[in-house]
């Protein structure tokens, strides 16, 4: 664990980034030491139906959600809820609009959003057959 979970507006497929969201934000993750590679889990939903502001069509969302087990400290959620953001933001600064006043097709208004959601561990069944492969302890 995490699992992170990046919807995104389909107006940023066609640049291509997605792949650089979801690297840049699995990479950032496993940076914080937040959990073992073997937990992590990253995917990226596009969402076609949507609505940005004023639908302006330069307009487009990223929302994380980072699900968590339980026991980690405020103070690392908030460090893990930064780090993907940072990463998110830097994967995507080749598309998004570094000032409101420039003008470019090719560029975009992006709304960024990320929560971390604690997981009921008594509610959840988790079989990982990938965890004894990379950390046989």
């Amino acid at each position: 664990m995490p699992h992170i979970i990046i919807e995104y507006s389909s107006n940023l497929t066609p640049s291509g980034t997605i792949d650089q969201l979801v690297t840049g934000v699995y990479e950032a993750t496993l940076a914080t030491g937040i959990a073992g590679v073997a937990g992590v889990r990253v995917r990226a939903v596009e969402q076609c139906d949507y609505r940005v502001a004023d639908n302006h069509p330069s307009r487009a969302f990223v929302a994380m959600v980072l699900r968590l087990g339980p026991g980690r400290t405020t103070e690392a959620k908030l460090e893990l809820i930064n780090a993907v953001l940072d990463a998110g933001e830097q994967a995507l600064q080749s598309v998004a609009r570094p000032s409101p006043d420039e003008s470019n097709g090719d560029v975009f208004d992006i709304a960024w959003s990320a929560e971390v959601q604690e997981i009921d561990a008594t509610h959840r069944i988790n079989r990982n057959h990938i965890a004894p492969m990379l950390d046989p302890n």
